[in-house]
């Protein structure tokens, strides 16, 4: 413990320290931010414990103890080489122990001395010394009595200044006739730093000692001269303020009396204190200011006058420098994650990213992150649990439907109703200028006439230039780097470029029916039984049933349609309790129906069986993972190709690629050659009245062609997805995460992939991968080994087992020995 000294003796004394026989060898006491001087009287406290040992061995003694100062302050254990050499033998007069273990003693300086030699170092430290004999002046000297004159003056200036002179202070500085004892007076009770005052310790010639103490007193005038001048003009200040006040009060008085009350200045006082309260940049106060000048000069009833005072009514409730204090413990902050949402692993990191940096970099700025992903997800309540996390406020818009560019930059004030743009109105609501700050569906916004809402975003969105964002309606710049930008959308495609640079990207695909049933029990049904009024022993819903309720009767990727279904659970138990039944109340699968009705969704996969001309495709939209069913049909006829179900123009390709593959190799599939022209093909996906389209359909329509022209079916719980070209190369898809879950909802068993998306299985839940086998492929010739219940051509055939066969080293049966199970 570092032992705190207090000054409150200026000096022992008039009278010569007792004379006291010193020996050769003392204890040693550090001490810390303090330079003992002879003849000086102080408090010590002492915690360390070889000092209480040291204190207690001169106790036993002669009560002498050498006193020295450390260099470091900040060293708790002290050794040889951490302290000066020139200290002072020093007298215990009192010593009295403390509650908690420390002691406070009252020491009396003495004589100087120099260290000669460590005798000990434990359990303390002792020395031998020499005592440092002053050379003595039989006669003051003119320039000693000029010194000595010159810093008893500057010392009562000193003290004058301070307010503390008193006349038994004047005494004791006109008592001391040595100069050398006259500066270690005055050194002692200077604020000086520790190693100004070891120099004038050190300083053996009391003449120079004192030369040095002047300089001290010197600077030390200087600045109590200029802290009283300060302290002069703000009490000045004060007392003009105070008499301002009272004058003003009598007027507003004697105006009452005579019924000449105006409340005006009432108005421009409130203002005037709004103003300071808000704290505003100087810029911004500057313009507060002259607009409350322009209202004090306006009629009160001037239309105008209502214009500014709406305008000063938004420049100070506007955040200018009111934020919260972000948490930054990283395990508080995951908990909070953890406890509001399941899953999410990748979303969480990211945050906790960020507190991180921002932990070691309390000037970074507020990064801008993009929720991609199907309605559900949770993207919106995610951005609340960062904010709980962070521990900072919330706040919301929404950007879908937006057109014009006023609602994120504000109307000039020159328009009747004017008002600030989305942004600063949402930082008011907030309150604080470093909200999380969520702006839901940035892919709906629009453009019309009126300018374009994108364009106005890029400034807001861009960490170089926010930090002076400037509202039109405002027309001073805001600082919103502080601001944690968080927006959500469906699909990435219509967010224009630009806009799309300036965001960082996190994807959240759906969830398996693992996850939702996991989430369901831990989130949804507790949250539904509370704000039924149910209490968690009314209702029991069984695991097997709230499967069920999850793939017959909601087909979503998120989970808003699951939590109605569990919601109209709640309602009718609760009508049934109202209406005097008693629980508790078990859903289970036998049961489920009589409360929600027949099942709404058969999955696809228990629909089909394995059949000829049609395939079981993967399709990606802005709700998550769709299967997509292509069926083939021949005819007789003239080689006309039909193409139905709403397709779109990629789509339509596909077709005609699939068709020409076909064609160009009839001869490996045991077709004739002019097959085409005496058949009529009907290709159709199902659900026509939904618009489809799409690069990643091409297998699927190939095999689909492929199967109704052989005759051979495709299996039923194989599904694929990939385009392809007239060569028959599989190309790369997106959206891998999102078709898989499809995939398991319709409990599909192998998902044929293109080679290149083998990488990003990475991506994929292990859950998810064990009961899915995804099978890489390259070309067509791979893809039907797999999709249809047996080899399409015998040739062939053999050239793709064999090939397969050297890359598994396993018989093949069909290509999902291949497959990489994960």
């Amino acid at each position: 413990m570092p032992e705190n000294v207090k000054r409150n003796v200026l000096d022992a004394g008039d009278d010569e320290s007792p004379e006291i026989n010193i020996p050769e060898e003392l204890p040693l006491l550090a001490v810390r931010d303090l330079v003992v001087f002879p003849n000086m009287i102080l408090p010590l406290f002492v915690g360390r414990e070889s000092s209480i040992l040291a204190i207690e061995a001169a106790l036993v003694q002669d009560r002498l103890i050498f006193l020295v100062t450390q260099r470091d302050s900040d060293i708790d254990d002290p050794q040889p080489g951490d302290i000066y050499t020139i200290g002072t033998v020093s007298l215990i007069m009192r010593m009295l122990k403390l509650p908690d273990g420390r002691l406070k003693i009252l020491v009396q300086g003495l004589s100087k001395a120099k260290i000669l030699s460590f005798e000990q170092e434990r359990p303390f430290l002792k020395i031998r010394h020499e005592i440092i004999v002053e050379p003595s002046l039989e006669e003051l000297s003119i320039e000693a009595e000029a010194l000595m004159r010159n810093a008893r003056e500057m010392t009562e200036k000193i003290l004058s200044l301070k307010g503390i002179l008193s006349p038994e202070m004047s005494s004791i500085l006109e008592s001391i006739d040595e100069p050398g004892r006259l500066a270690n007076l005055i050194a002692s009770n200077l604020h000086l730093k520790l190693d100004e005052a070891q120099e004038i310790l050190e300083q053996q010639e009391p003449i120079h000692r004192l030369i040095r103490i002047n300089d001290y007193l010197r600077r030390e005038l200087e600045v109590s001269t200029m802290q009283a001048k300060i302290q002069s003009e703000a009490k000045e200040e004060i007392d003009r303020s105070q008499r301002e006040y009272f004058l003003r009060e009598q007027l507003r008085a004697i105006k009452k009396e005579l019924g000449d009350f105006d409340e005006r200045p009432d108005e421009i006082e409130e203002y005037q204190q709004k103003i300071t309260k808000a704290r505003m940049p100087k810029a911004v106060e500057e313009e507060a200011v002259i607009q409350l000048t322009r209202l004090e000069q306006m009629h009160p009833d001037a239309a105008e006058a209502t214009m500014v005072r709406t305008y000063l009514d938004w420049l100070v409730e506007v955040p200018w420098s009111k934020s919260t204090r972000d948490k930054l413990e990283l395990k508080e902050a995951k908990a909070v994650l953890d406890a509001d949402h399941y899953d999410l692993e990748k979303v969480k990191d990211r945050i906790l990213e960020y507190l991180s940096v921002r932990k070691l970099n309390k000037k970074m700025k507020g990064p801008i992150l993009c929720f991609v992903g199907p309605p559900g997800v949770g993207k919106t309540s995610l951005g609340k649990s960062i904010a709980r996390a962070m521990g900072r406020k919330f706040t919301r818009i929404s950007l879908g439907g937006i057109r014009d560019e006023a609602e994120i930059r504000g109307h000039r004030r020159t328009y009747i109703g004017a008002l600030p743009g989305r942004i600063i109105q949402g930082l008011k609501t907030a309150g604080v200028n470093n909200p999380v700050f969520v702006m839901d569906e940035i892919d709906k916004i629009g453009q019309d006439f009126r300018g374009d809402p994108s364009a106005a975003l890029l400034e807001v969105l861009d960490p170089e230039q926010n930090s002076a964002f400037s509202d039109h309606y405002l027309n001073v710049p805001f600082d919103l780097s502080k601001v944690m930008f968080i927006l959500t959308a469906n699909l990435v495609d219509p967010i224009p470029s630009a806009l799309l640079d300036r965001m960082e990207i996190i994807r959240l695909a759906g969830y398996t029916e693992e996850e939702k049933l996991e989430i369901a029990q831990k989130y949804l049904i507790p949250r539904q039984l509370q704000e039924n009024g149910l209490k968690p022993g009314h209702l029991t819903i069984a695991p097997n049933s709230l499967r069920q309720l999850i793939s017959h009767y909601t087909q979503e990727a998120g989970l808003r349609n699951l939590e109605r279904e569990i919601g109209s659970l709640c309602r009718k138990v609760a009508r049934r309790i109202a209406e005097g039944e008693k629980g508790p109340f078990v859903i289970n699968r036998g049961n489920l129906h009589r409360y929600l009705g027949p099942p709404r969704y058969l999955p696809e996969g228990e629909q089909e069986k394995d059949e000829t001309g049609v395939a079981t495709g993967l399709a990606w939209t802005e709700f998550g993972g769709e299967l997509l069913y292509v069926e083939a049909s021949l005819m007789k006829g003239k080689g006309q190709l039909t193409l139905t179900g709403h397709l779109g123009e990629v789509m339509k390709e596909s077709a005609q690629a699939a068709l020409s593959y076909s064609r160009a190799r009839s001869h490996i599939f045991n077709l004739s050659e002019d097959f085409y022209e005496k058949l009529d093909i009907h290709l159709h996906v199902p659900a026509g009245a939904i618009p489809k389209d799409g690069p990643s359909a091409g297998v699927t329509m190939a095999t689909a062609l492929i199967s109704a022209l052989t005759q051979i079916p495709v299996r039923k719980d194989v599904a694929m997805t990939g385009e392809i070209t007239l060569r028959g190369k599989v190309l790369p898809i997106g959206g891998l995460k999102e078709k898989a879950l499809a995939a398991l909802r319709a409990r599909m068993k192998k998902v044929i992939i293109p080679e290149a998306n083998k990488k990003d299985l990475t991506e994929i839940p292990k859950h998810i991968k064990r009961r899915l086998k995804f099978i890489p492929v390259q070309n067509m010739d791979e893809v039907l080994q797999v999709a249809l219940t047996r080899p399409p051509g015998r040739e062939e055939t053999k050239k793709t087992s064999s090939r397969l066969r050297a890359k598994t080293s396993r018989p093949l049966a069909s290509l999902a020995s291949k497959a990489t199970t994960q």
